[in-house]
């Protein structure tokens, strides 16, 4: 049995989440919240509200016993681009490009 949670259109890099995701992926839940509780990073805040979400899914809408989740994904796709402009010397334009992401985490039960 498996509970997932998705936050779309988060103002951040993918690259910045996933690399914070890239530490909770199997890990127990109470111990993922624990490393994100702790680490000082927007990515690590906004993954801890869908951790949050999939875990009282998992609970209310499954019965799963909280003790027994870990987690079984957790990622980051790419959102919706928005395109700016940066004036440059010599009458040239360079691109600002702000990222955002679909945040997503997937908790299962352990056998």
């Amino acid at each position: 049995m498996e509970a997932r949670a998705i936050a779309k259109y988060i103002r951040i890099s993918p690259l910045k989440v996933n690399y914070i995701a890239r530490e909770i992926r199997g890990k127990n839940v109470e111990e993922a919240l624990a490393i994100l509780e702790f680490t000082p990073k927007k990515g690590a805040r906004e993954l801890q509200k869908v951790l949050n979400s999939a875990i009282a899914n998992a609970e209310n809408n499954f019965g799963l016993d909280r003790d027994s989740l870990y987690v079984a994904e957790a990622y980051a796709n790419d959102g919706p681009t928005m395109k700016r402009w940066r004036p440059r010397g010599k009458g040239r334009a360079y691109p600002i490009l702000k990222r955002s992401s679909h945040i997503g985490v997937v908790v299962k039960e352990r056998e």
